[in-house]
């Protein structure tokens, strides 16, 4: 597993199932199921984590793809970043492909999963935002062939968390075909990881906006007052355009929601935010301002 871990890996199993896999973890609650293994051998490489037992996810090829069920895409929790920003992936879920795209750098997105940017939950994965403005499902799959679904956004908040031999078989996300931005900011040039990012879909169906901003909190963030306004200015049956004031007023509305002022001293005056929240709260603003803008055009 690495070449600087006290122990070595005890066992380690290759179910040609996701029936199979839930049965091996079953038989070995130790084990640690692995599919890209991106954040699972960093942990390991950085002595976090030793586990007894690994369950390979690789051969289970019904992981590896997607089919369409009731207006929706079924997605195979084990679809790679790569494989999700290709063409044919964008035109269904534009906003999830460009995430996967601005996932990292190549041997990332080679290997990185949907399922494991689930799982890990780390509060700057790229698809998290995107899955919350979608609001996405999860089938779950446990022994004896069980199945159950929960919203994406419970198992992150953490109202409702996988059991034991339980695994993330697939995503269920609806096909709005409509507009749809993914945008972040990083520290650096290039890929990196998120200091922020903003999700934004556009539901003409229901005649409303949803927006999800990640990476400024544990798990993503949905503003729903500002889209329940904002959408309430969109001329739905005409060209859906807004004015630049209207975009911008959007734009510091998320901003606000998500990273508030803080309360006033003992004494009643206003507390400033710090220079790094304050930059912060500008870059969601931008974020926002520009995604709207986008979609709408």
């Amino acid at each position: 597993m690495t070449t600087h871990a006290p122990q070595a890996t005890q066992s380690v199993t290759l179910p040609a199932s996701l029936d199979e896999a839930v049965a091996a973890l079953s038989a070995m609650p130790a084990a640690v199921p692995v599919a890209g293994g991106t954040d699972l051998m960093a942990a390991v490489n950085k002595g976090l984590l030793r586990p007894s037992g690994l369950v390979g996810l690789g051969r289970i090829s019904e992981l590896r793809g997607w089919h369409y069920q009731d207006g929706h895409a079924l997605l195979g929790a084990g679809l790679t970043h790569a494989r999700m920003g290709r063409p044919d992936f964008a035109a269904l879920i534009p906003a999830l492909a460009a995430s996967a795209r601005a996932a990292g750098p190549p041997q990332i997105r080679n290997a990185g999963t949907l399922g494991g940017n689930i799982a890990t939950a780390a509060p700057t994965g790229d698809a998290l935002p995107v899955l919350a403005a979608l609001e996405a499902e999860l089938v779950i799959a446990g022994p004896g062939g069980a199945r159950r679904e929960i919203p994406v956004s419970h198992l992150l908040a953490g109202r409702d968390m996988l059991e034991p031999a339980e695994l993330i078989g697939f995503v269920r996300v609806p096909l709005l075909h409509a507009p749809q931005v993914f945008l972040k900011a990083t520290g650096r040039t290039g890929p990196g990881r998120a200091t922020a990012s903003v999700a934004i879909v556009l539901d003409p169906a229901r005649r409303g906006v949803r927006c999800a901003v990640g990476a400024i909190a544990p798990m993503p963030l949905r503003p729903l007052e500002a889209e329940r306004w904002i959408a309430s200015l969109i001329d739905w049956d005409g060209e859906r355009g807004l004015a630049p004031d209207a975009l911008a007023a959007f734009g510091e509305y998320v901003a606000a929601a998500c990273i508030p002022d803080q309360p006033p001293s003992d004494a009643g005056e206003a507390v400033p935010l710090p220079p790094a929240v304050l930059h912060l709260r500008r870059t969601v603003a931008a974020l926002a301002r520009r995604a709207l803008g986008r979609a709408l055009s």
